[in-house]
């Protein structure tokens, strides 16, 4: 047990062993539907859906093992519902970039996270951006998850005449709309994985309404892992240095700083670790393991991973070391054993846990300060540009602008520093120039 104190920072005195597996397997539960929609999202670059299974699942785990160790915190990490959004659907949809670009701009970026973690410039960048843009991002990213959900299930299509509308009431489309209903009952019920379970029932409906299609010959549940061969490593940096990709690192940087920083403080309230100044034990450790855990996800193919606020669910079920996190990241590495039954799930069903995860994400609008205008205004751009757009990026650069100008205008020059002055400079030139 002393080693166990040691490594993970299970004290056996005011732990219990089987108390810390039940909030592994628990935390895994409630944030394994990343293993169905990471591969489901980021397939549609033309990616390779059996390798990016395998990415998913050894990317977190070693993100979450790092956690385990070096922080000691009962928390687990993923591949981020947001950011894989970035990266499928801004980065090589709206902006053209390849996947393998897009694979080496996220590289770029866990390795300026790593260096910015370890000299402690990430609470500059933090302080520089507006509480009410922060929680606007995260609000808007939430909205573009959603409606990336209602599109993959044919539930909001393309209009001529009207831009976007519903689809027909096909088979796909009808178990989108099981999918999504099904995942918000069993959300408002409080039952622990209810979007696992959620996608597990929803692929199980879609078997009969020929959705859900088995192999044609030899499908087992069990098989060795997939090959990583066609994502690892494969990176293109060709025609790769301009201010357009300079932009691009950093609105992932802003972002990613943003869920981590948020999701650790409200992880670390509910485990009651924060101390009186309000510093949080090991918060560089996690973060690191963090960046780490995102410079080795690129080199797998996978995209950038954050801490998941599903943590909590184990937290709630007494997981309190890095005992916790450790079993975590076990149980994804038993996945990888698992791929035939996740790779059998269909977009529609994945649609549920999408728009779900936007729910929940909304939560931080109530935050923002709406009785100033000044305020509520570019709050309110960033997040309806980012659906609109189709962007996050679009949608981070316009809120920031939108927010200098009115401060600008309004004469509120102690709201603005100088990053953000640098920032909107940038961003003029680049919608200027591209």
């Amino acid at each position: 047990m002393d080693f166990l104190l040691r490594a993970l920072g299970f004290d056996a005195k005011n732990m219990k062993l089987k108390t810390e597996l039940i909030a592994g397997a628990t935390t895994f539960l409630t944030m394994s539907y990343i293993l169905a929609v990471n591969p489901s999202i980021l397939s549609g670059t033309g990616m390779d859906k059996g390798a990016l299974f395998t990415s998913t699942a050894i990317a977190a785990a070693i993100a979450t093992l790092l956690l385990a160790f070096m922080a000691k915190l009962p928390f687990a990490q993923a591949p981020s519902m947001g950011l894989n959004a970035f990266f499928a659907y801004t980065l090589c949809q709206a902006m053209g970039y390849t996947w393998q670009q897009s694979l080496a701009i996220m590289l770029i970026e866990g390795i300026i996270f790593i260096f910015i973690t370890f000299f402690n410039i990430r609470e500059l960048i933090l302080d520089s951006i507006p509480k009410n843009l922060r929680y606007a991002i995260s609000a808007g990213i939430g909205m573009f998850i959603a409606f990336i959900g209602l599109k993959n299930a044919n539930i909001i299509v393309a209009k001529a005449n009207t831009f976007v509308g519903l689809g027909n009431f096909t088979h796909e489309c009808i178990l989108g709309i099981i999918a999504i209903l099904l995942s918000g009952i069993l959300i408002a019920r409080n039952i622990k994985g209810a979007l696992f379970y959620g996608i597990i029932i929803t692929t199980l409906i879609g078997i009969p309404l020929r959705v859900t299609v088995f192999p044609s010959s030899g499908w087992l549940p069990v098989s060795v892992p997939q090959s990583l061969s066609p994502l690892f490593c494969k990176f293109d940096f060709n025609g790769f240095f301009n201010i357009q990709t300079a932009l691009v690192i950093f609105s992932l940087l802003i972002v990613n700083i943003f869920d981590t920083v948020g999701t650790l403080v409200g992880l670390a309230e509910k485990t009651e670790i924060i101390k009186p100044d309000g510093s949080i034990p090991h918060v560089k450790e996690a973060m690191m393991s963090d960046a780490i855990g995102t410079t080795c996800g690129a080199i797998l193919g996978s995209s950038t991973l954050t801490t998941y606020i599903e943590s909590a669910s184990g937290i709630a079920e007494g997981g309190r070391s890095g005992l916790t996190a450790f079993f975590v990241g076990s149980l994804f590495l038993i996945s990888l054993f698992l791929s035939p039954i996740f790779m059998l799930i269909p977009s529609a069903a994945t649609s549920g846990a999408l728009v779900l995860v936007g729910v929940l994400m909304l939560d931080s609008v109530k935050k923002i300060d709406l009785s100033d205008v000044s305020e509520a205004f570019p709050a309110f751009i960033t997040m309806i540009t980012m659906v609109l757009c189709y962007s996050i990026a679009d949608g981070i650069c316009l809120g920031i602008l939108s927010y200098v100008i009115v401060k600008v205008c309004t004469a509120q020059w102690k709201s603005l520093n100088v990053m953000l002055l640098i920032l909107s400079i940038l961003f003029i030139i680049n919608f200027i120039i591209s």
